[in-house]
């Protein structure tokens, strides 16, 4: 069965502006700009007086009508993104061979990871910041206003080190997500 309309609307927050053209939408605030493309997904995407934004979906079919939804929280992390920015926390795991992470040209390098000689690297996607928390030990930060670079580094790091032919049970080494959220405001 399909749904005649499924509608959804967006409050856009002070200080942004989002334009949407062609099912491209473009999101501009005090931390910088994002645009993203949703020409794969067959939906009206359209400004509604100067603070809402609506996505129509007509003719759905239920695996169509999620997308609804999915395209409204990409939207909105756009916005949560410019105004407050996304910070994920990982931390080191290991029993024995202390894990060494250091940034060099842009790439994250993993060495002593289970006292192997390889050396890991990721490649930082764009606008992703890396910190070395210098008042936690074995913890680094990725910040950045695009939340799909910043989870996608952050799941490239812990990938990078997963444990292969040995017992997962045992061998529990490795560089995990501890915090992820938007970027708390320092109170003054």
């Amino acid at each position: 069965m399909k749904t005649c309309l499924a509608t959804q609307t967006i409050t856009i927050p002070e200080g942004v502006t989002v334009e949407v053209k062609c099912r491209t939408v473009t999101v501009k605030g005090p931390r910088g700009e994002l645009v993203q493309t949703f020409k794969h997904i067959d939906m009206d995407i359209r400004r509604v007086g100067t603070n809402y934004i609506r996505v129509d979906l007509w003719w759905a079919t239920r695996k169509q009508l999620a997308c609804v939804r999915t395209i409204c929280s990409h939207i909105n992390n756009m916005m949560t993104g410019v105004t407050q920015g996304f910070l994920y926390k990982m931390r080191f795991v290991y029993s024995h061979f202390p894990i060494n992470v250091a940034l060099s040209d842009g790439k994250v390098e993993i060495r002593n990871f289970l006292g192997e000689k390889r050396v890991r690297r990721v490649t930082l996607l764009p606008g992703v910041e890396y910190v070395r928390t210098s008042d936690v030990k074995d913890q680094i930060e990725l910040s950045g206003n695009d939340i799909n670079a910043v989870s996608l580094t952050a799941a490239k790091i812990q990938q990078t080190t997963n444990v292969r032919k040995k017992d997962l049970r045992k061998f529990l080494d490795g560089i995990y997500v501890s915090e992820k959220g938007a970027i708390k405001k320092v109170e003054e």
